[in-house]
């Protein structure tokens, strides 16, 4: 599970790619495509390390998106959901299941809505599309703090703005599992590090990532079978993003994890590899 770098045209792309290890089962046979992760905003791969080798009947690739982990900067516009498209160009897959959190979930469906064909099915957590609705007064205002902070240009204050997505809204940082914690701090402060700094030594902010539009109408046209699989214990819009996903795609299955938050796979990774297994059997995946 050494990550590598995998230079592509007009990006470096980190990431860890793990093959199948049942011997059994070819690594494209039917019933097996990929599972490729997707993390979320200001974390890296390493938020999938319980999943990376829970699947190995599949091939499981974990890309870190640009300006995290091992990934180069943006230097020009880009689309996320087009970088996944060029890196499963790049590794010869033509169709995977796509799961993301939060950032990334909005971006596996994008995917989806962009490149319909390279799409198999989608597993969402922590958002709907990557065009979320937040008015739920915790939300907005852990958004605000961590939006001034950026704005400040004050590096601890953005980790501790950052950090109330860990426990969400019903709980303090205090009783979350410490590993997890710690883990999620650790991936943001290096994120942190892929800041670059002016003359004055402020911070320059990332070149952000072209938005794709109209999701919310256009999810309705997703022919994929959609998983949303929450932490109950994340933030009510949270919840209710991926509640209306579910309502809205034809196929649409949504559950909840309990103990868990925003970073469900990490706070209940037994819960969430078993209702992956499960939906991926049912829809003969």
């Amino acid at each position: 599970m050494t990550p590598r770098r995998l230079a592509l045209p007009d990006q470096v792309v980190g990431l860890v790619d793990v093959p199948p290890s049942d011997a059994s089962d070819a690594p494209d046979a039917p019933g097996r495509l990929p599972l490729v992760l997707l993390h979320g905003g200001a974390v890296d791969h390493r938020m999938w390390g319980p999943q990376l080798e829970a699947f190995p009947e599949r091939r499981v690739v974990a890309p870190d998106a640009r300006g995290h982990g091992g990934s180069s900067d943006a230097d020009a516009p880009y689309r996320l959901a087009d970088d996944v498209v060029a890196l499963l160009d790049a590794l010869g897959v033509d169709r995977a299941v796509l799961a993301g959190v939060s950032m990334g979930g909005g971006t596996a469906v994008d995917v989806a809505l962009e490149h319909p064909d390279r799409c198999a099915a989608l597993v969402v957590t922590g958002t709907g599309t990557s065009e979320p609705t937040f008015t739920d007064d915790w939300a907005v205002a852990a958004f605000a703090d961590w939006k001034d902070a950026e704005t400040r240009g004050d590096p601890e204050a953005w980790i501790a703005a950052f950090a109330h997505f860990t426990p969400g809204p019903h709980r303090t940082r205090a009783e979350v599992d410490p590993v997890v914690d710690a883990l999620v701090e650790a991936m943001a402060r290096d994120t942190l590090g892929h800041l670059r700094l002016d003359e004055a030594g402020v911070p320059i902010p990332p070149t952000p990532p072209t938005p794709v539009t109209d999701t919310w109408e256009r999810a309705r046209g997703i022919r994929s079978p959609v998983l949303v699989l929450n932490g109950a214990l994340d933030g009510r819009d949270h919840l209710e993003n991926g509640r209306r996903l579910a309502r809205v795609v034809p196929h649409g299955t949504y559950r909840e994890l309990a103990g868990a938050a925003h970073y469900a796979g990490l706070e209940a990774p037994d819960g969430y590899v078993a209702a992956v297994r499960t939906f991926l059997a049912e829809h003969d995946l």
